[in-house]
């Protein structure tokens, strides 16, 4: 099949008899144009097929109408619903979406960050990879003015925008919430420890500890290295063997919450009479579990909301691409009955340190 030839700007000015320029304004809803004018020409415009090239406008004024995404994994409940957060407040602006994942790994990520860098986005939208510690790959936006908005999983060498949950303080009620159900010997799945999420959810659990005069037993802290079902299962197998079995666990994420009841069932263990336990994401996962699991709220669409409004505020400033800020949402202990073993309590705010 022959492919049909695309109509551009000079095809519509030979059609109507205009200028290049004429078209190109009218197209562009441009003030000099006449009303009646501009109404004739996209018309025939629309009738001929004619497709604006994105491409070329972005080489012509340098900017384009596209956000790039880069996110670990797109199957995660939170990322697709970040994801999701930021493409419907996108489109509301006008705005096209491009969408990358790691998988987890750095050189992935790395070569991403080209990829979109070439496409010449018009801003960019992250949460880094587990693996990620340098962020070299980021000064070429930064050198050309391309504003990028860190979302969840933030660098902490690099000036931007920020968009983050208090996680210190989400990770101190969450401890605190076992500790007044009773349990004195909480153990905790930490993830990679220069993620900011996972270090700042292990703060705030220590120091719920420390507060509540618990000894912190370095036995029951197991750091899994990509927070899974199956790093679950096996951190609880191995906790189980041990003499100091814990009666509580807060774990930095649903996945290897999910993955320690299960285990734990398995076992014989009564959940929450022997061992409470608690997760962080409230993942659809969560309340569908036996029994259902005790977790904490993570705005993921609002957070990809304010990522694409602090990119747009950008675009109306000139105070370059440098600009640090940081922009904190609150979260909230979600108690279902994984952990509920008393049911008059009150959860106390623990400002995070940042």
């Amino acid at each position: 099949m022959k492919r049909k030839k695309e109509v551009t700007i000079y095809d519509l000015a030979k059609e109507l008899n205009y200028s290049p320029s004429t078209i190109s304004r009218a197209l562009n809803n441009h003030k000099s144009i006449g009303k009646k004018t501009i109404k004739e020409i996209q018309k025939v415009a629309n009738e001929l097929g004619y497709r604006p090239n994105s491409v070329a406008a972005s080489l012509r004024s340098n900017k384009s109408k596209t956000i790039g995404i880069m996110v670990a994994r797109i199957n995660s409940p939170f990322m697709s619903t970040l994801i999701s957060g930021v493409e419907d407040a996108a489109k509301k602006a006008g705005y096209n979406v491009i969408i990358s994942q790691s998988n987890e790994l750095y050189d992935n990520e790395v070569t991403n960050a080209k990829a979109l860098y070439d496409s010449r986005i018009g801003g960019l939208i992250v949460s880094l990879a587990m693996e990620t510690t340098s962020t070299d790959h980021f000064r070429q936006f930064q050198e050309k003015d391309i504003p990028i908005v860190f979302v969840d999983r933030v660098p902490k060498d690099f000036n931007s925008y920020r968009v983050i949950i208090d996680n210190y303080a989400a990770g101190f009620r969450a401890t605190k919430h076992l500790i007044d159900q009773g349990c004195t010997k909480i153990a905790h799945f930490a993830g990679s420890q220069h993620v900011n999420v996972y270090n700042m959810r292990k703060k705030g659990y220590l120091d719920a500890l420390e507060e509540s005069n618990i000894k912190i037993d370095p036995e029951l802290v197991i750091n899994l290295p990509t927070m899974s079902l199956e790093e679950g299962t096996e951190a609880m197998r191995k906790l189980l063997k041990i003499d100091n079995s814990p009666d509580g666990l807060f774990s930095a994420n649903d996945a290897a919450a999910v993955g320690a009841i299960l285990v734990a069932k398995e076992e014989g263990v009564k959940i929450p009479e022997e061992l409470a336990v608690i997760g962080f994401n409230d993942d659809p996962v969560a309340s569908i579990v036996e029994p259902s699991l005790s977790t904490v709220s993570h705005p993921a669409r609002k957070m990809g909301e304010l990522s694409i409004q602090r990119i747009l505020d950008h675009s109306k400033t000139s105070l370059g691409s440098s600009v640090s800020e940081i922009t904190m949402l609150d979260t909230e202990v979600i108690i279902r009955n994984s952990s509920l073993k008393k049911t008059n309590e009150s959860i106390p705010v623990k400002k995070a340190i940042v």
